[in-house]
């Protein structure tokens, strides 16, 4: 993922936009705060991979306020959205992917449904490492269909609406990039909360079973810790 991969927006699709994009990950973003281990984000500084719209760390904000924060995208057009929503919060939002130009900036780090649209998971890693300070934190969540009996169906819609395609990555092609870098890994699921609202119209899942097998067995997050200072 480079900046010569600049997009407008990252989903192509005229009926359901980004916005409801957003709409629909906000149970996802309450339960990412939920399994967050940092209780004191007042003196930290923020990063948020794939922003999007920005609307992850302005909810983050909320609940947990921070010192500053970055949010970094390659869709140009939602960038700009998220720039018209900050308002007077201690956010910057910037169209880029080379997050290692930070320098060690960031206390705490996170991508939110991103991973599985990074092809090179090694250069990835770097660039996150290179972003955090020693020690720094990053969570990501992550996805794993590959025995779901609706990935193919799932896969064509992403790469049908995407700007980027999906990526099979296994848990261990993940973690494995990340234990290149040093880091240290950690990974739980993230079970549903409460009841699940069923879509007659669910444009990702051929079945419920399927849609439940997701919620129940196949949503990670990971906790990656970046190594300390030598």
């Amino acid at each position: 993922m480079t900046d010569q991969q600049l997009y407008d927006v990252w989903w192509n699709d005229r009926e359901r936009g980004e916005q409801a994009m957003e709409d629909n990950h906000q149970p996802h973003w309450r339960k990412v705060v939920s399994m967050i281990e940092e209780t004191d984000f007042s003196t930290s500084r923020v990063l948020d991979f794939g922003c999007n719209q920005g609307g992850f760390l302005r909810f983050l904000y909320a609940q947990k306020p921070f010192l500053d924060g970055t949010g970094v995208d390659l869709a140009k057009q939602s960038i700009e959205v998220a720039n018209a929503r900050k308002n007077d919060l201690p956010i910057t939002y910037e169209v880029t992917a080379h997050v290692d130009k930070f320098n060690h900036a960031f206390d705490i780090a996170f991508s939110i449904s991103v991973i599985y649209l990074i092809q090179d998971l090694a250069e990835h890693a770097w660039k996150i490492k290179q972003a955090l300070k020693p020690g720094g934190v990053y969570y990501c969540t992550y996805t794993d269909y590959s025995k779901n009996p609706s990935l193919l169906h799932y896969k064509k819609q992403i790469d049908r609406h995407g700007s980027l395609p999906m990526q099979l990555h296994s848990l261990n092609d993940i973690a494995d990039a990340f234990f290149q870098e040093g880091f240290k890994v950690e990974l739980r699921r993230m079970p549903p909360p409460g009841y699940i609202t069923i879509d007659p119209n669910d444009m990702w899942f051929n079945a419920i079973s399927d849609r439940m097998q997701y919620e129940y067995q196949e949503a990670y997050i990971y906790r990656f810790t970046a190594p300390s200072a030598e």
